[in-house]
């Protein structure tokens, strides 16, 4: 299984509750925030919510 980094680069402030709960549910707070994972189905739903807010790239 492959990995990916996923980069807040927008900031939190006036988007929905939901969106704010996934994306500290991913560990990202701040702009400029990253993390890497396991890429899988759990991860992918979990961008497609916020993917207006994030950077993914393949690591």
């Amino acid at each position: 299984m492959e990995n990916v980094k996923v980069t807040l680069v927008k900031s939190l402030i006036s988007c929905q509750k939901g969106q704010i709960a996934t994306a500290h549910s991913l560990g990202l707070k701040r702009p400029g925030d990253f993390t890497v994972q396991a890429n899988n189905a759990c991860l992918q739903g979990k961008i497609k919510v916020i993917s207006h807010l994030v950077k993914v790239e393949a690591v």
